[in-house]
């Protein structure tokens, strides 16, 4: 498969796409990138990598991070953790709280806000130094040890996070949080500003792609089946209300962040992160969703 030149075409036909949407206002840091860039990174099992536009540009995941939380979580908790958060599509927004309400404080998955918090709050009973611990996991998977938190992000995200505020603390009251509200919040906003390229991105997601070797990074360690559970819950729940139009028009677990990210997999072949900062009104990157549709078209490579 010649990647590079489909990686070319794939640019040239998302032109059209280039003016539509716009960043995540709603965070004031976000609100200060430039809109206008693009960059996209596959990497092989096979060792190969493809690279295309500002692919080596750092930018801030966001909700892309709720994949490697979820994966250092389920090595700590194993299938206990879902006793504290469902498997299922949510269909709300990602940071709604209708559901929580309804269902006593069980999110529906790991990757709705509320979920991620959970996470968080466990994570935080599980490590010691929580930042220091789970920055040293996520440089691990993919290589780079000059990965960083970007503070700014991740102040100007406490500072205008109420409705994520009333989210941990209705989670408390429902006592599904342990620890300090305040301490879960900083972490999880701190998770959330983690800044990555898509050359980071796709190297770190390649160990979710790989079913037939282990998943050992530092002391986080999972089975092939928790790895493959990981994938179920990308596919279903992944790009926060508009999962089922993701898995319709590109056919890919992945997951997506409001900074413009996208991280997706081909299972035992090959994964791509996309990264452009105009979002659709679900939070989703307009051309890089364009682009993984494009890129499962001309391939023909998808899983299903």
């Amino acid at each position: 498969m010649d990647y590079k030149k489909i990686l070319e075409e794939i640019y040239n036909e998302i032109q059209p796409y280039k003016e539509i949407g716009q960043q995540a206002t709603y965070i004031p840091e976000l609100a200060k990138i430039n809109p206008d860039q693009f960059g996209m990174c596959i990497d092989s099992l096979d060792g190969k990598s493809y690279s295309l536009g500002q692919s080596d540009k750092p930018f801030s995941i966001q909700s892309i991070v709720k994949v490697f939380a979820l994966a250092m979580c389920l090595h700590f908790e194993g299938d206990k953790l879902w006793q504290r958060v469902g498997k299922e599509p949510s269909g709300t927004s990602f940071n709604s709280v209708v559901l929580l309400e309804m269902e006593k404080g069980i999110p529906r998955n790991p990757f709705i806000n509320a979920g991620a918090m959970v996470i968080t709050d466990i994570l935080m009973d599980h490590l010691k130094n929580p930042e220091e611990q789970f920055l040293a996991f996520v440089q691990e998977l993919c290589g780079n040890k000059n990965i960083r938190y970007n503070e700014k992000v991740a102040v100007s995200e406490r500072e205008k996070g109420y409705l994520n505020a009333a989210t941990v603390n209705l989670l408390k009251y429902y006592g599904n949080i342990n620890n300090d509200i305040e301490r879960v919040l900083q972490f999880y906003f701190r998770q959330c500003s983690i800044e990555m390229s898509c050359t980071d991105l796709a190297r770190a997601f390649l160990a979710f792609a790989n079913h037939h070797s282990p998943f050992r990074f530092g002391e986080i360690q999972l089975s092939s089946s928790q790895v493959k559970r990981i994938n179920a819950i990308m596919q279903t729940c992944g790009f926060y209300d508009e999962a089922g139009e993701f898995s319709f028009l590109v056919g890919l677990p992945g997951k997506s962040g409001v900074g413009g990210g996208i991280a997706a997999i081909y299972p035992s072949r090959y994964s791509v992160a996309v990264w452009s900062p105009r979002l659709n009104p679900k939070g989703n990157s307009v051309m890089g969703i364009k682009a993984l549709e494009l890129l499962t078209t001309k391939t023909e490579e998808s899983i299903f």
